[in-house]
């Protein structure tokens, strides 16, 4: 079992309006969740597994660090955006030893609520879980949808800086909630893949069946799935299902994550992946 003990005593630090900040993971949202939050004059730690996709905020005025711990060692804010729940594990046993009591850490990956509790567990650290809705647009942009678990108020004028909060209730009600959203929308777009294929079947026009369904209570998945210049990574779409189904019993969900699996491409967005099951599909 993780060991996230920490041995010094509990000793709260004050947050201002220039925190030191470290962020964790720098993917295709979290670099640019990162770069707002530099622009807007914190001093930015950054630390990512691949080191090189931290050259471009360093370059910005951030500073690189070469593990987690150095990344939260001087930090009033930790902000994580991890691929998952094992990399969220590994994170908080990396750093258990370093990271200063007081320190708020707000994760904002799709973890699901097990990992959020998990990390609340580390002593003195003051946990908000907050993972966002929107993609690479609306996070360069700073207009991410965010559902905050936990007490928001002390990091609210951070968060304000990537998107709009909505305060879901305890720790862990935003990670419950990402799963349904994210599990009603996945699956969403899966129905509008194998629709258009049914539209194919029927010899109906392409375009006008498409404008049909975006004129439905499906339009949302219909713009996602054929959206351009956003990425949502499949495998991580894949992810999120996965955790959606280990709470309950979701046999449709089940059945749009192995259509996901079967047929999706290394790195590919969502909608890419969609494409592919409308032409494809067997």
């Amino acid at each position: 079992m993780l060991d996230i003990r920490l041995s010094h005593p509990y000793a709260p630090h004050s947050v201002d309006a220039m925190e030191h900040i470290a962020f964790l993971g720098l993917g295709h949202m979290g670099a640019p969740m990162a770069r707002r939050l530099r622009a807007a004059g914190h001093p930015l730690t950054v630390w990512n597994r691949t080191a090189e996709k931290t050259a471009s905020l360093v370059a910005e005025g951030a500073t690189a660090a070469a593990s987690p711990a150095d990344a939260v060692r001087d930090a009033d804010v930790v902000i994580t955006m991890l691929t998952g729940p094992e990399a969220l594990d590994a994170v908080v046993e990396a750093v258990s030893a370093a990271v200063r009591p007081g320190t708020h850490w707000i994760e904002m990956s799709t973890v699901g609520p097990d990992a959020v509790h998990r990390l609340g567990r580390l002593p003195g650290v003051r946990v908000v879980d907050a993972p966002v809705m929107g993609s690479t647009d609306r996070a360069a942009a700073g207009t991410l949808g965010i559902l905050a678990g936990g007490d928001t108020a002390p990091v609210e004028h951070v968060l304000a800086h990537l998107g709009t909060v909505t305060r879901t209730g305890p720790l862990g009600s935003g990670a419950a909630l990402k799963l349904v959203v994210n599990s009603a929308v996945i699956g969403g777009i899966a129905v509008v893949a194998e629709a258009l294929r049914l539209a194919d079947a029927l010899g109906l026009d392409g375009q006008t069946s498409r404008t049909a369904l975006a004129n439905s209570p499906l339009g949302g998945a219909v713009a996602r799935a054929f959206a351009e210049d956003v990425h949502f990574d499949t495998a991580l779409a894949v992810k999120d299902l996965a955790l959606a189904t280990q709470t309950a019993e979701l046999p449709m969900i089940k059945a749009a994550s192995d259509l996901y699996r079967k047929a999706a491409e290394p790195g590919e967005d969502i909608s890419r992946t969609a494409a592919r099951i409308r032409a494809t599909l067997s």
